[in-house]
């Protein structure tokens, strides 16, 4: 069985009801979803949340809610990767063997179903352990520094100070879209920042991650942009 999961709990601080707030014209989670399903590659596509606010929405955009999230997996300290395990184990008791599992954000609006195919196809083809979307820093990392607590300046790493930056390597960070691997990958305590894993690289125009109201209003942006 090839399994999306979408972790999606309610009770974010930070910005609230993120995961349902409208992004436009409907709740930002239905663009996961709907994307998920328009690929055509998914045996089933479920949220796992312990709110039934979100269940709704979900349940309503064409997504399934096979099990209400556990109160010790809802917390905000809590690492995605654990909701994944989980929902991975009782979709293997309860359901069917799942094989190939891929992690979805709900607060994905530019994703695309054509990146979830190919990632897919590269993830059985060539046998990484992690597949997931990635951009690259728009300023080389190598240069950057720090503000010490006088208000003076330490850089990162100082060999690079004589650096110019076309000189110096790309340097990728996680888009926060989506997650390929296979369902035992998830199960284990492989990194997903390894060297068996790989990225699907996108252009710094089609996505964005949220975590502040900033963020939010720069995918907006960034969504009006590129339609």
């Amino acid at each position: 069985m090839i399994l999306a999961v979408i972790p999606a709990r309610g009770g974010s601080k930070r910005i609230k009801n993120k995961n349902i707030k409208k992004f436009y014209n409907k709740p930002i989670i239905s663009y996961s979803i709907e994307q998920a399903k328009k690929s055509g590659i998914f045996d089933k596509i479920i949220v796992s949340t312990d709110s039934a606010k979100i269940a709704k929405i979900a349940k309503k955009s064409g997504a399934e809610i096979l099990f209400k999230r556990p109160k010790k997996l809802s917390g905000d300290k809590v690492m995605p990767r654990e909701v994944i395990r989980h929902s991975i184990k009782w979709v293997d008791k309860n359901v069917n063997k799942t094989s190939f599992v891929c992690m979805i954000y709900p607060t994905a609006p530019m994703i695309k179903s054509k990146d979830l195919i190919s990632t897919f196809k590269k993830i059985k083809k060539e046998k990484w352990n992690f597949i997931f979307t990635a951009k690259k820093f728009t300023y080389p990392v190598q240069r950057s520094f720090y503000k010490n607590k006088n208000n003076s300046l330490r850089m990162t790493n100082a060999k690079y100070y004589n650096k110019r930056s076309q000189d110096l390597k790309p340097v990728y960070h996680d888009a926060g879209q989506f997650y390929w691997a296979e369902s035992k990958t998830w199960l284990s305590n492989k990194m997903i920042f390894g060297n068996k894993s790989t990225i699907h690289l996108i252009d710094n125009l089609s996505g964005h991650d949220i975590d502040t109201h900033e963020d939010w209003e720069i995918l907006q942006t960034l969504y009006k942009l590129k339609k």
